[in-house]
């Protein structure tokens, strides 16, 4: 017993530590660490648009949350943490993307009981009209088109054991460009592990899996033919693995921190790291940054908890800095209603 209060007691000395030498390091080792081995696949997959994050919460920790997800949002991050919380609810988020993109998301969790819950979760992406051209016609030819993404995706996560967890989605994916369109059903897995060592805990997700996918329908080609034929191309799959824990908490304070590695079909693999202060669990704030990613670095935010008479609700905002794009904007309003 001795042994074991003292390597509780030792966890977020060590854990900090880790990140620490990993921080001081990063400038040296991370290039031999995560080599571009990654740099020749990107551009390979499609439904791009399933890469983006959707909660502010966990943006703002640089999403660096499977391991973290024990909210609503966890319908996007981690279905295996839909049984960390007891409350049934909705969630809505609104991401400001770039070239007037827009990026919404809706979401509801019902308990079943107090080992299973289900959800569902529906993401939609959204460009301005945009002016059709051809090689003759470089300024328009008058006519307008869009370019939209739709994916519908249902959750189930059991509690198996008071320490693990499982979880699953299975969706429906829809992308449609001018005459084009491409559609498909694509699935996660993941599970949501708590060591028993003070908070710690781990997770694992595989997103976004499934068969290759091309573009239906038919383009008129400048010599007067029509292409009919489309070559496939593989969903953006992501292994997730990563680890979190509160070095510090008491009733007035709580700081959670988690590293996460993913591991893109697409791209090279990356560190993401985040961290969360919440005082009184009614204010908080957020921050993280990501390791070996192009472009995007360092992410922010806040949030607060607002209690009505029948539920209460919780408000999020991020910012994500992007070297060349700039700043990527996401709101976030979770409402909870007690399960009785």
């Amino acid at each position: 017993m001795i042994f074991k209060k003292r390597t509780i007691k030792n966890i977020p000395k060590i854990f900090l530590s880790i990140v620490i030498i990993l921080i001081l390091d990063s400038g040296i080792s991370f290039a031999q660490l995560f080599p571009n081995l990654g740099g020749q696949r990107s551009g390979t997959t499609s439904l791009q648009f399933l890469k983006i994050g959707t909660s502010a919460r966990a943006t703002g920790m640089a999403e660096s949350y499977v391991a973290v997800s024990d909210d609503i949002t966890s319908l996007y991050w981690n279905p295996a943490g839909l049984v960390s919380f007891k409350e049934n609810g909705i969630t809505a988020s609104y991401t400001q993307w770039f070239v007037d993109t827009k990026l919404m998301n809706f979401g509801a969790v019902y308990h079943l009981d107090a080992n299973n819950a289900l959800g569902i979760n529906v993401t939609s992406l959204s460009t301005e009209d945009m002016k059709v051209t051809t090689e003759y016609q470089p300024n328009g030819t008058g006519a307008y088109f869009r370019f939209s993404d739709l994916s519908f995706g249902l959750s189930y996560a059991r509690q198996m054991t008071e320490q693990f967890s499982f979880g699953a989605t299975i969706k429906y994916v829809n992308e449609n460009l001018g005459e084009l369109q491409m559609e498909g059903v694509l699935g996660d897995l993941a599970t949501f592990y708590r060591t028993g060592l003070g908070t710690s805990r781990f997770a694992i997700m595989i997103s976004n899996f499934g068969g290759q996918i091309s573009p239906v329908g038919q383009v008129a080609l400048v010599n007067g033919s029509t292409a009919t034929s489309f070559q496939k191309f593989p969903p953006p799959t992501n292994f997730q693995l990563g680890f979190a824990m509160e070095p510090w908490m008491n009733k007035e304070n709580r700081l959670t921190t988690s590293i996460q590695l993913n591991s893109p079909t697409d791209n090279a693999e990356n560190l993401a790291f985040g961290v969360e202060y919440a005082y009184k669990n009614f204010l908080f704030f957020r921050g993280g940054f990501k390791v070996n990613v192009d472009d995007e670095n360092f992410s922010g935010g806040l949030g607060f908890n607002v209690p009505i008479s029948f539920a209460y609700a919780q408000f999020d905002y991020s910012l994500s800095n992007y070297t060349q794009l700039g700043l990527a904007q996401r709101l976030t309003v979770n409402v909870l209603f007690p399960n009785k």
